[in-house]
């Protein structure tokens, strides 16, 4: 598989969120991929959580429920080791869509509601720190390039 090239920022879809235009950054520094949730409660055997994004009105608050999960301990940028929820998920991104493994986190100190890490990464991306919003930009010029003229 050839690998795409990917800026440092861009815009993704989680279909199976039924998100879309979500900002992500890529850091190759993390081992795993997180998402940006609050109230992370588990209960009936499921975990119950409300997605953050305040660029995102129509999303931010959106409760969750994610039946099939499990929990898996990451190690921050600062040595501590925090126990994490994590579930599959798809991301769309240069019109394909990929599995991916996300872990549940309270982000609302950084910018950016999702982090992409090197687990996802691998493979199937080159980073280029200079760009960014390549995917997003594809997919816009691919909608405006659909418009059929009359």
């Amino acid at each position: 598989m050839e690998k795409i090239v990917i800026g440092r920022f861009d815009k993704a879809d989680f279909p199976a969120l039924q998100l879309n235009d979500i900002a992500i950054k890529i850091d190759t520094g993390a081992y795993t991929s997180s998402i940006h949730c609050d109230n992370i409660i588990e209960k009936d055997d499921a975990i119950h959580c409300t997605f953050l994004d305040d660029e995102h009105p129509l999303y931010n608050g959106k409760e969750f429920v994610f039946e099939d999960y499990d929990i898996v301990f990451v190690r921050s940028s600062n040595g501590i080791i925090q126990k994490r929820y994590q579930v599959q998920s798809n991301i769309k991104l240069f019109g394909k869509v990929f599995k991916i493994s996300l872990s549940l986190s309270s982000r609302q100190e950084m910018r950016f509601p999702v982090l992409i890490g090197r687990k996802f990464l691998t493979k199937k991306f080159i980073v280029d720190t200079e760009l960014i919003d390549v995917s997003y930009n594809k997919k816009l010029d691919e909608d405006t390039n659909s418009i059929k003229k009359p």
